[in-house]
């Protein structure tokens, strides 16, 4: 009988190495390396390999490895949701006044309208059977809110402009819009999940609660790892582990899925520790990939009828309209110009890897179709990457726009490589 094994020695170099060549490939084009690691992981699926060599695709990726290497990729998107977590800092979003209000509520609620609209055409097409209308809709609504604040952060970063007038309001602006995300995407998980309007309220004060908890221990959790961090980094990654996979387990229990354990884990994980950000980060970079690969297999642009690749080009539509829009006309109305508006309307429609996070569990809850999950991934891709060159264009030399003079900022340090 053959080792069962041995697929998956094969299946995982070739996933996280095709990742690192893909991530490595697009930075050439001044592009954040998930847009690679995404393509390279579509490839590796039935719309490229698996239609030009099926045997090929078969034999690296049979169907025996994909439960582990789903397994793995689950484990490396929770340390994914941990580091977003850890990098969200909830306190700031406290004394946000003004103009980041505006623009992060503006860009959040404009697309979910346009969002639930657009997801009451689709429903007929693209929900599954057995899902309700109104969690399909706000499934669809927040799917095309979405900005990724890591990959923001990281385009930022790679330009030289995280500390810039500029940088600095488009986190904000982002951290708000996600945290208020993450909130509605669990309300819809939970209308998804649970059979009636009561039971998903009863599993949100659940997980409200479980936060709640999460928050109290954070005093305890903090002196706990900065003891483990003097005995070396090893211990940190272990205590972070346990706490991530505890945490991931308990959310699953309460019906809610197991990527908003991390999450929360994350927001109640103390800052400031460099052994919690490296632990975190080593997780992430071996296993993540196969994330990636699994998305990949779900998404099969051959399958695709001609009829829906015009249901495409208005998701894509309403998503940018709706995103870009709301955020630069925000920005407009509170009194900034147009080209700052613009920059900030930019920032805000990336959507990068959260988004495509969020399709995940969407389709893994079964709230979406591989069809609907395919259309939406595209328009993730086009409009992450469309991303850092508008944004050149836009800025020109405007000096909120570019990076500070070393003599301006003679402390700034490169961008952490962890960021995506």
């Amino acid at each position: 009988m053959p080792d069962p094994l041995l697929p998956v020695l094969l299946a995982v170099p070739v996933v996280i190495l095709a990742c690192q060549a893909g991530g490595r490939a697009v930075r050439l084009l001044g592009q954040p390396p998930v847009i690679g690691e995404i393509l390279a992981g579509i490839l590796l699926g039935p719309s490229l390999l698996g239609w030009l060599a099926p045997t090929a695709q078969q034999h690296l990726l049979p169907p025996s490895v994909l439960p582990v290497t789903s397994a793995l990729g689950t484990l490396g998107l929770m340390a994914f949701l941990f580091l977003i977590g850890l990098e969200l800092d909830l306190r700031s979003l406290r004394t946000i006044r003004g103009a980041v209000a505006a623009v992060s509520l503006t860009g959040l609620l404009l697309p979910m309208a346009l969002g639930a609209a657009l997801a009451a055409a689709l429903y007929s097409t693209f929900a599954p059977d057995g899902v309700d209308r109104l969690p399909f809709t706000l499934f669809v609504a927040v799917a095309l809110s979405i900005t990724a604040f890591p990959v923001l952060a990281r385009i930022l970063a790679d330009r030289g402009l995280e500390t810039t007038p500029l940088g600095a309001f488009a986190l904000a602006c982002a951290a708000t819009d996600d945290a208020l995300a993450w909130c509605l995407l669990t309300a819809a998980v939970a209308l998804t999940t649970s059979g009636t309007a009561l039971s998903a309220l009863t599993t949100l004060a659940l997980t409200a609660a479980f936060a709640a908890a999460l928050a109290l221990t954070r005093p305890l959790l903090r002196t706990l790892l900065k003891r483990a961090g003097r005995t070396g980094d090893e211990l940190v990654l272990a205590l972070l582990f346990a706490g991530l996979c505890l945490s991931a387990y308990t959310t699953d229990q309460i019906g809610v899925h197991p990527a908003f354990g991390a999450f929360l884990f994350g927001t109640a994980a103390p800052r400031g520790l460099p052994a919690v950000e490296r632990g975190a980060a080593r997780i992430r970079a071996v296993v993540l990939p196969l994330f990636f690969v699994g998305a990949g297999l779900h998404t099969d642009f051959s399958h695709l009828p001609a009829g829906q690749w015009g249901w495409g080009a208005a998701i894509l539509v309403v998503a940018v309209v709706g995103k870009w829009g709301g955020a630069a006309g925000a920005a407009r109305l509170t009194g900034s110009d147009w080209r700052w508006s613009t920059a900030v309307g930019t920032l805000m429609n990336c959507r990068g890897l959260t988004e495509l996070v969020v399709l995940g569990i969407g389709l893994q809850t079964g709230v979406i179709t591989e069809a609907l999950f395919t259309l939406l991934v595209i328009m993730t891709v086009i409009t992450t990457a469309a991303t850092a060159p508008i944004l050149r264009c836009v800025a020109g030399d405007d000096p909120r726009m570019t990076p500070p003079t070393p003599h301006d900022n003679p402390d700034r340090t490169p961008a952490r490589e962890t960021t995506r």
